[in-house]
């Protein structure tokens, strides 16, 4: 029965992708779980699963990045670990996914449906009977050299209300404010807690879309509707489609200086 090691730092993902095995993978043995790329390779070495299903974007390094090692260590570890196929789980926009059906790489879109997870699992399970082959590390050396050549941005946020797993346009998404141990984002109909950082969101968000404006804020600039200035000078802000005002820090005022 194949073995499967599965890394995606959001649980509410990790939770929707088991589900989906024990619905389209008949005979399918879960190792562990990863919740980011170092752990992933950490994991990977350990159990050496026949597959893994990798995330794309994830703390510490990349999916890509973390697909690199694991092959490494499979190679290096010779007959103990014979074989091991890889299946990317992305929210990218068409160029990634290009990028994947270049290189003839398995991936999935979130959020991950039944048959396209049946079809990929045959494909799969089709490779492991075959004889080994040596191509794949190659593939994926390729696919990080074309995927670093330009600037990649969030195009979907996974977001969660509830036991419910939504995938929104970021472009749609209003504001993200850092609350607790989560972050609120919003769309004009909908509000959701992500597990990303300020921080987080920041290195994988477009920043001619998204402008902070506070260390815990940061707003969509197509939805900008008032500044308001008061008579002290601090700068507060309302967007199109939500009743909230967000205030401005004096780090970051100077943006509006124009408005």
């Amino acid at each position: 029965m194949p073995t499967v090691l599965i890394a995606d730092d959001e649980t509410l993902l990790r939770d929707q992708l088991r589900a989906r095995f024990a619905e389209s993978c008949p005979g399918l043995v879960l190792l562990a779980e990863a919740r980011n790329g170092p752990e992933a390779v950490e994991l990977a070495t350990q159990h050496k699963p026949e597959v893994v299903f990798l995330d794309i974007r994830m703390p510490g390094i990349t999916g890509v990045e973390a697909a690199r090692q694991i092959l490494h260590h499979q190679r290096s570890a010779g007959p103990a670990w014979p074989k091991c196929e890889l299946v990317f789980v992305t929210a990218y926009d068409q160029y990634a996914l290009d990028a994947f059906a270049h290189g003839a790489l398995d991936y999935l879109l979130k959020p991950v449906a039944a048959e396209r997870l049946r079809l990929t699992w045959d494909r799969v399970l089709q490779r492991l009977e075959a004889r080994p082959h040596h191509g794949q590390l190659e593939k994926i050396e390729a696919l990080a050299t074309q995927m670093s050549s330009r600037p990649r941005f969030l195009k979907w946020i996974p977001a969660a209300t509830g036991a419910t797993l939504q995938m929104w346009p970021v472009e749609q998404v209003l504001f993200f404010v850092a609350e607790d141990k989560y972050t609120r984002a919003a769309t004009a109909e909908s509000q959701a807690l992500l597990r990303k950082s300020i921080r987080e969101l920041l290195a994988e968000l477009d920043p001619d879309l998204f402008w902070q404006i506070h260390r815990s804020t940061l707003i969509n600039i197509r939805a900008l509707d008032r500044v308001h200035r008061s008579l002290t000078g601090a700068l507060t802000v309302t967007l199109r489609g939500s009743t909230e005002r967000f205030e401005v820090s004096r780090a970051h005022a100077a943006r509006f200086k124009s408005f």
